[in-house]
């Protein structure tokens, strides 16, 4: 269980359950990931069933291709060294890191973008409909 956020490391004053989360160790980390992994790749499954977007998805190892009926592609891969998803689209590349139990973007310092949130706009964009990916309950 999580220690409560008002508790910090001593040495870096950061809310001791984001310490924990940044600083995970590799199983933690490799356990994680798969699980997105495996979400991504469900989720295409799901849309593909319930629509017309006939999303490609390959997965070799820690990486997932998406790939569209305009043959643009989204990627998403494992980072292990670093504990980090990293996500390029048609768009940009995003780093993701757990955090706080989900995936944010290392990146957006205004706006914290989770990793769903923002696959499920990039992949919208690339196939021209509206397409939601999510972490199964």
């Amino acid at each position: 269980m999580k220690a409560a956020t008002h508790t910090t490391h001593a040495a870096l004053h950061v809310p001791l359950d984001i310490f924990l989360d940044i600083f995970m160790n590799d199983a933690q980390y490799n356990n994680e990931a798969e699980k997105l992994l495996r979400a991504i790749e469900a989720c295409c499954d799901q849309i593909n069933d319930e629509s017309d977007a006939d999303i490609d998805n390959q997965r070799v190892g820690g990486m997932v291709t998406l790939t569209f009926p305009n043959r643009s592609q989204i990627v998403i891969n494992q980072q292990k060294p670093l504990h980090e998803i990293w996500m390029a689209t048609k768009l940009g590349g995003y780093h993701y890191r757990w955090v706080e139990g989900q995936w944010l973007d290392t990146r957006e310092q205004s706006e914290k973008r989770e990793f769903f949130q923002n696959l499920s706009h990039h992949a919208t964009l690339q196939a021209q409909q509206t397409l939601q990916f999510s972490m199964p309950e």
